[in-house]
């Protein structure tokens, strides 16, 4: 009898042996996503703060999808200390709350700040009734004012679409991208091509595109050297992959959408959302999210360099929610090393910072509603 116990004995710790040993890879592979372990850090350089005039001429709304305080203080330690946000002297707080929801969803979330209206969650440009609610994008439209978006998600994805689009449900992508066709929008550069070529109901927006004067393109190095014209950047067939597979995508983007836009003698409106700051909130991935946090703040840092140079330009950074509720529990400026925790691979209810400037900046301090910052943006573009 003892024989067989120590024999159940003996299996039983192999067992337990090879267990630990299969378990060990996995759990290191977890913390290791835990941990951004630092990079090369690129150079912030500092702008100054005198502008043209009270109110700008053009506006620039930067949203980084996902980013609470917590990713930014993230880009922070990575960078050895600085980010281009540093030039952002105006800073306040929103409130992410949706018509339907403690917790937003980026559709909710990205109706509230294009059109200041508190929506339910899945809700694209429209209210809670579902009737459509116009943006700041079709407003500067209508005024005689340049348009553009830039995302690294499909175009028609809930950000970038609740700025364009009116649609019941978020995932209404064919439908959303035919909505691109009843607008004049001059430039729009993201994935989802797929969602304008190769629909279920067989028809092609891309074709519809082109005979509307759009250039079309899908190659980065191409949209990189377009400086006029109206452009309709399509470059993945849904999302954008991460930063080392997409490269410099988005301060490219940015770039070109501001060479295009500036062209407008009445100003412009430009959407640009860092959206993958989201994805990895969801994945709990402090790398990925500290490598898309760092690669918007490029993409700011593109934007500053013009606004500072033209001086009639308001940039706001923004979020439309954070998502992990991310915590960083420990890093080195010196090395860029980041450990970041994560309580959740949902959106979180938390305030969003709000940075700002430019003419106009001054409006944006203090603790207001995501719906304010609509407010306060078509005062200062559309109310001399």
């Amino acid at each position: 009898m003892l024989k067989k116990i120590y024999f159940l004995l003996i299996i039983l710790g192999i067992g337990l042996t090879s267990f630990a040993q299969n378990a060990s890879p996995s759990a290191i592979s977890e913390d290791n996503e835990k941990i951004y372990s630092g990079g090369e850090p690129y150079e912030v350089k500092i702008y100054p703060q005198k502008f043209k005039a009270k109110k700008p001429k053009n506006i620039i709304l930067m949203i980084g999808d996902g980013m609470g305080v917590s990713q930014v203080f993230a880009g922070i330690t990575a960078n050895g200390g600085s980010l281009f946000l540093d030039n952002f002297k105006h800073i306040g707080f929103s409130k992410t709350q949706s018509a339907d929801n403690f917790t937003t969803d980026s559709a909710a979330g990205g109706t509230a700040l294009s059109a200041g209206e508190k929506t339910y969650n899945g809700a694209i440009g429209v209210d809670i009734d579902k009737n459509p609610v116009k943006t700041i994008l079709e407003e500067a439209e209508e005024r005689g004012l340049f348009t553009g978006l830039v995302s690294t998600t499909a175009i028609t994805h809930a950000t970038p679409a609740s700025f364009i689009a009116h649609q019941g449900s978020r995932s209404s992508y064919e439908d959303i991208a035919a909505d691109f066709m009843k607008t004049d929008i001059e430039v729009f550069i993201g994935g989802g091509y797929d969602h304008f070529a190769k629909r279920a109901d067989g028809r092609n927006l891309v074709d519809e595109l082109k005979a509307k004067g759009y250039t079309v393109e899908q190659d980065m190095e191409k949209i990189r050297d377009i400086k006029s014209g109206k452009l309709a950047g399509l470059v993945a067939p849904e999302h954008a992959g991460r930063v080392a597979e997409r490269k410099d995508m988005l301060p490219v983007a940015t770039q070109t959408a501001i060479n295009i836009l500036s062209a407008g003698k009445k100003g412009f409106f430009l959407m640009v959302e860092g959206s993958l700051i989201d994805f990895g909130g969801h994945d709990g991935s402090t790398v990925y999210v500290v490598e898309d946090m760092l690669d918007f703040d490029k993409a700011i840092g593109k934007a500053l360099e013009f606004a500072a140079g033209n001086g009639e330009t308001l940039i706001i950074v923004t979020a439309d929610h954070e998502t992990g509720g991310m915590t960083v529990l420990g890093g080195d400026f010196k090395t860029g090393r980041v450990r970041g925790e994560f309580s959740t691979t949902n959106h979180s209810p938390v305030m969003v910072p709000v940075f700002a400037y430019g003419p106009g900046a001054q409006n944006f301090t203090g603790i207001m509603e995501n719906t304010d910052i609509h407010k306060k943006m078509v005062e200062l573009l559309f109310k001399k």
